[in-house]
């Protein structure tokens, strides 16, 4: 089914568990986010579902069309139609973000058929010309070093950019709005509400109601102690931002007493 299903999942770093049971349903067209303070355990979610070679997986299942994602690759999780976008994305100067997205998109599609010879150059410039105006984005970012001297907005706009040429199923959005001012977060998240749809699920990670403000969840959920304890529709969000998580971890710790 095309539904990225998380079961029972633990995992950790350098011996120490971090997700203790992560229960969690994505599918196709919803949006989802994840809410809950520092280190519980938002970040190492994303970067296990992706693959992120020093998180460590201890128990439980993740499957998207059917297929154990967890016996994957992290290349090969994106080929399935896994997308993650990362908080701090990294620099690679002398790589041009065109010549960037040109090869992560021809590599997924000769991993759908190797006999694919690559995407012609300039179907390829008409097509991100294409994507870069439904952004709203000027072309000269095309020809700019990936990521080397962006501001913190221009590198999640980056981040949209390869959702809208790769076209992934599921994406995973890594805190965002992180170090984004107001008018950046509003551009950004313009951008991932021109993306969403049908074809794509989106599991948002964020601290803050601000960004929820720009998309609006279909889902929210809060994550204590390396669980997701608490869910409910977008008024959830709002709910927190006005009494915190207190009482979220009050009813939490009287469930397992």
């Amino acid at each position: 089914m095309d539904e990225l299903s998380i079961h029972n999942l633990h995992a950790g770093i350098d011996g120490k568990e971090i997700l203790k049971g992560v229960n969690l349903t994505v599918r196709k067209g919803e949006v989802h986010a994840i809410m809950g303070p520092n280190g519980t355990g938002k970040s190492t979610l994303a970067y296990t579902l992706m693959g992120h070679p020093s998180y460590h997986v201890t128990q439980g299942e993740v499957v998207f069309k059917g297929v154990d994602v967890l016996a994957l690759k992290a290349d090969q999780r994106s080929r399935l139609g896994l997308f993650l976008a990362f908080q701090y994305p990294v620099s690679i100067p002398g790589v041009t973000v065109a010549n960037f997205l040109r090869t992560a998109l021809n590599a997924r599609r000769k991993s759908q058929n190797p006999e694919d010879k690559g995407i012609p150059i300039p179907e390829f410039r008409n097509m991100l010309r294409d994507r870069m105006d439904y952004l709203k984005m000027d072309h000269a970012f095309a020809g700019r070093y990936l990521n080397d001297g962006f501001s913190g907005g221009e590198k999640k706009r980056t981040e949209v950019l390869q959702m809208a040429v790769l076209k992934p199923e599921i994406a995973i959005l890594d805190e965002t709005d992180s170090g984004l001012d107001i008018d950046a977060l509003r551009i950004v998240s313009e951008g991932i509400n021109a993306l969403r749809g049908p074809d794509l699920g989106v599991l948002l990670i964020t601290h803050y109601q601000r960004l929820l403000n720009y998309i609006k969840p279909d889902v929210v959920h809060v994550m204590l102690d390396g669980r997701i304890v608490e869910s409910g529709d977008a008024d959830l969000a709002l709910h927190l931002e006005e009494h915190g998580y207190d009482w979220v971890r009050e009813k939490y710790e009287t469930a397992l007493s």
